[in-house]
């Protein structure tokens, strides 16, 4: 394959490229196809039902593309690279009494090495040719302290992105999107699980041995 002269890699080649650049920023990746991606309608009703940041991120439902429009899109992929964060960074020796109740910013350094990662992943794809490359990292976006969506007083709705202070960086979690991140994972041998909270209070883990997937779609 050539573009403007030059060669450009085989998707094979690519996707070994990208998981050595992954690999630099100390996630693990494995390869699979773009239709073993699993998408549940259930998922959603996690982020809506129970999940304190449903709504506050452009990041997340009801914002983010709905299960439908997953598998529509996916169906257009043949590829994909799972990417695996395992742990903390700066949160090795915490324990389950030092999780703030607003822990959203808490995981900051975390949220942001999985989403910088995919987002530098995406844009290297697209510039050696392969245009069609989309990411999707985890968690509520926290490019900002506050989200447009959440500062907006009364009804939001979609037209509210045009507001966005980091449009070219914010791509949707892959649970936001409809994807069920344990049995994607399970298909490449990633036995990922629950981690039990302390007193069944939210966000109070009891381990923080925590594993973030994040996932590239290539062409």
């Amino acid at each position: 394959m050539f573009t403007n002269g030059e060669m450009m890699l085989s998707p094979r080649d690519e996707l070994a490229r990208l998981a050595a650049m992954a690999e630099s920023q100390g996630a693990r990746s494995a390869v699979l196809r773009s239709h073993d991606v699993v998408v549940a309608d259930w998922v959603r009703f996690k982020c809506r039902y129970g999940c304190k940041g449903y709504a506050k991120h452009l990041s997340c439902p009801p914002y983010a593309p709905s299960p439908e429009e997953t598998r529509r899109m996916l169906a257009e992929y043949d590829h994909a690279l799972l990417l695996r964060f395992d742990g903390v960074p700066g949160r090795e020796n915490a324990r389950p009494e030092d999780v703030p109740e607003d822990f959203h910013p808490w995981y900051r350094d975390l949220i942001l090495l999985v989403n910088r990662t995919v987002h530098r992943l995406e844009k290297t794809a697209f510039y050696d040719g392969f245009y069609k490359a989309f990411g999707f990292g985890a968690y509520p976006c926290i490019y900002c302290d506050h989200c447009v969506a959440e500062e907006a007083e009364g009804a939001v709705d979609e037209s509210v992105r045009r507001k966005c202070r980091h449009m070219d960086l914010v791509r949707p979690s892959m649970e936001a999107a409809g994807m069920d991140v344990f049995a994607t994972a399970r298909k490449v041998g990633w036995n990922i699980c629950t981690i039990p909270c302390q007193d069944l209070e939210y966000g109070k883990v009891t381990r923080f041995d925590l594993v973030s997937v994040g996932l590239l779609l290539l062409e």
